[in-house]
């Protein structure tokens, strides 16, 4: 970043006020004295034209020096919550002092978060690369053991149970991978719950799905919403639901969802946990703990946040598309 002068606010201000004050009486003294000598209406004519000439200086200073480097920092902040990373780069022009620093402190954020998550997906392909190939190995040698016909059948269970443990791990290693994925915003635009509602059910014939307000637009793709949904309605039907509500509303621009079905419900205990990677009341049947963070790190990542609402019969979530308007017009 070059180092050049740079004037405060305050001096843009206070030189902008200055100077509508300063055309203002200047133009009285000038109407008033140049009036007698070539008459007024060309006095005003002239003076017409050297404010009309000075006010435009005035607001390409302005735009120059606020208007443009305010808009362009609002785009490079809008870039990087839209994942791309050329937000982070340095303005060509900061405008003011305040600006300068402002700026700056924005850039130097989004450039953490930026390396923040991609140090956190780096840390999700290591691990998961890593440990691909001793995960595959127990699974190689389980199954070798299993074919063996001297084993006897207490060590045949033993066997089992190191393949069921290596599964697991498999499944966890992809649900980490997919929880690193879900935070990348990848599924912007806008979409009706009716437009995928015949793919949902078809994923989960089980479930007799009701709903309420399919013609509201969210402002999440297809893709986002079906995944959203998917995970939500699998919880649902692993945890002994047969059947779940959807019901869409919307308060001025800002629509919601809330998920609701009829099975046992979250225990008390469980309720502050379920947000939580690898948390799950299901290890001993193969549940990972990763379908609700997956859910929350998708939405966060496209500007809205889910809750679990207090309910007296089974589950129900709440989504809450916290800035719905401007990003289905994106």
């Amino acid at each position: 970043m070059s180092r050049k002068w740079r004037p405060s606010l305050w001096l843009v201000l206070g030189g902008a006020l200055a100077g509508t004050l300063g055309l203002s009486l200047i133009g009285l003294v000038v109407l008033r004295y140049l009036g007698p000598e070539i008459g007024f209406r060309p006095a005003a004519a002239l003076l017409a034209i050297g404010i009309g000439l000075a006010t435009l200086a005035l607001g390409f200073l302005l735009v120059r020096l606020l208007l443009r480097p305010v808009s362009e920092l609002s785009r490079r902040a809008e870039a990087v919550r839209m994942g791309q990373s050329k937000g982070a780069d340095p303005l060509e022009h900061y405008g003011t002092q305040e600006l300068h620093r402002l700026g700056q402190s924005v850039l130097d954020m989004a450039q953490a978060l930026q390396r923040r998550e991609a140090s956190i997906r780096t840390f999700a392909d290591h691990v998961t690369h890593e440990l691909k190939t001793p995960v595959s190995a127990i699974r190689a040698a389980a199954e070798l053991l299993e074919d063996s016909p001297e084993l006897n059948s207490e060590d045949r269970q033993l066997v089992i149970q190191i393949q069921g443990a290596a599964q697991q791990m498999q499944d966890q290693l992809s649900a980490l991978h997919r929880i690193t994925t879900a935070r990348e915003p990848a599924y912007h635009g806008s979409c009706q719950l009716n437009d995928i509602l015949a793919d949902v059910q078809a994923e989960h014939p089980d479930l007799d799905l009701t709903v309420e307000g399919g013609d509201l637009a969210l402002p999440l793709s297809g893709q986002g919403l079906q995944i959203v949904l998917t995970h939500l309605l699998d919880n649902a039907t692993q945890h002994g639901a047969t059947s779940v509500k959807l019901e869409i509303t919307q308060e001025g621009t800002t629509p919601a969802m809330r998920i609701s079905d009829n099975g046992p419900g979250i225990s008390p205990g469980n309720q502050a946990h379920v947000f939580e990677p690898f948390f799950t009341s299901r290890r001993d049947t193969g549940g990972t703990g990763m379908g609700l963070p997956i859910v929350r790190n998708l939405l966060q990542a496209h500007g809205a946040e889910i809750a679990l609402v207090p309910t007296d019969k089974g589950a129900s979530f709440m989504v809450s598309f916290l800035d719905g308007h401007r990003t289905a017009e994106q």
